[in-house]
């Protein structure tokens, strides 16, 4: 009997024991429909990230499904659907971020798009990765924020965060997801990141407003298990950045 392929959650699980810690890479779809597609998603992969995640909280364009292919054809890495909405289901994707955004009390975002959307994603037959959402005060007022016509969880506020993790983590969900927001000027801070990890098992992702490697290194170091990047690398699709933060993140996990 052969052994059953290894599922993108069980990657995502190995990742974190091998390395300590995974860089994830997030591809906007409105953004990534030109040439320089394939050329930055190999970049990435030759720069040591981990997996991609893909989805925004808006999408203005049809080329969902055309990104995913091109993503999947210039990568092995594992392509993840981060989605915004309801139009961003595809099977092409290995998986998706089952998301419930728990910070928040809007029922749609609970479970309501949920029913919507299982019995297409069953049909699709992708693989869902049931994610506990938090949307972190950024700074600013995010596109997540508005368009979940959510309240963020203050930032200065840890142990609400923490509340909220220890209930996903009761409740049986996978991953824990702590998001300041796309263009947030402030990312999910450090102490915030320290208490959810003390207080809770699941695997953490941090994303939003990290602009650095330094500060995706602190992060890590604090409890992170995959740091997300998105603008930054949206803005300077570099090689060497995305080494930059990749070292950053992978060493950091030891020192931890």
């Amino acid at each position: 009997m052969k052994d059953q392929p290894m599922s993108t959650y069980e990657q995502l699980l190995r990742i974190r024991k091998e390395r300590g810690a995974g860089y994830l890479v997030l591809i906007d779809p409105d953004k990534a429909t030109g040439a320089g597609l394939p050329a930055v998603v190999r970049n990435a992969t030759a720069a040591g990230a981990d997996a991609f995640l893909i989805g925004g909280s808006l999408m203005l364009s049809d080329e969902f499904d055309a990104v995913l292919k091109t993503m999947k054809a210039s990568t092995s890495l594992p392509v993840i659907i981060f989605p915004g909405s309801l139009f961003q289901i595809s099977p092409v994707a290995d998986a998706i971020l089952y998301l419930v955004l728990i910070s928040g009390r809007n029922p749609d975002n609970l479970i309501g798009n949920h029913v919507i959307a299982s019995p297409i994603i069953k049909r699709m037959g992708l693989e869902t990765i049931s994610t506990a959402y938090m949307l972190i005060e950024g700074g600013t007022v995010t596109s997540a924020e508005f368009m979940s016509n959510t309240r963020p969880i203050p930032r200065a506020k840890p142990d609400i965060a923490v509340a909220h993790a220890l209930a996903a983590e009761m409740i049986g969900m996978k991953v824990i997801y702590l998001e300041a927001g796309s263009g947030a000027t402030q990312s999910v801070p450090v102490e915030m990141i320290r208490k959810v990890s003390r207080h809770c098992s699941l695997p953490l992702i941090v994303g939003g407003g990290i602009r650095t490697p330094e500060e995706a290194r602190q992060k890590v170091e604090a409890g992170a298990s995959f740091i997300v990047t998105g603008t930054v690398t949206e803005e300077n699709a570099t090689t060497d950045l995305m080494r930059a933060f990749a070292d950053a993140i992978h060493s950091a996990a030891g020192r931890r």
